[in-house]
């Protein structure tokens, strides 16, 4: 199975009386998510399923890759890096999952994933992480396929 976890692009600041879920992309957010979907949808397979948190953010990072998704509660701001695990089915999902989330849940599955401690690794705005889950001689492998940010498009 193959996770791609990418956290949505730069957004506006909160504003005073403004709900954290309603905040949008920065025109510099548009354009990071722009090239990142130009270079995932030339990588993506077919039957991609894609997961987006409920964020205004989020929602236009994903509307970028041009794809039907679905939203996820799940996905939240707020999230645990397991309930992201759950929403993904992990690592027993038939199809490649593509996450659209937020800091610091996508970090904390990231360190989870590569090295099974409970730490906040960074991850850029904009920013993909792409993981397999592979089965090699009887053990399950999780493998870094890439790393990639809208800066170095």
């Amino acid at each position: 199975m193959d996770l791609i976890l990418w956290r949505h692009a730069e957004a506006h600041l909160l504003k005073e009386g403004q709900s954290d879920l309603d905040r949008g992309l920065t025109p510099k957010g548009e354009r990071q998510a722009a090239r990142m979907a130009d270079w995932l949808s030339q990588r993506l397979a077919q039957g991609t399923k894609v997961l987006v948190s409920p964020a205004l953010r989020c929602q236009q990072t994903a509307k970028a890759l041009g794809k039907n998704f679905k939203t996820l509660d799940a996905l939240a701001p707020d999230a645990s890096g397991d309930a992201l695990l759950k929403a993904a089915r992990w690592p027993e999902s038939p199809d490649p999952v593509l996450v659209i989330g937020h800091q610091p849940t996508l970090g904390l599955v990231a360190a989870h994933l590569l090295a099974e401690v409970p730490q906040e690794w960074a991850i850029k705005k904009g920013a993909v992480w792409w993981f397999r889950h592979r089965d090699r001689d009887g053990y399950a492998q999780v493998v870094l396929q890439a790393v990639q940010s809208p800066d170095c498009l």
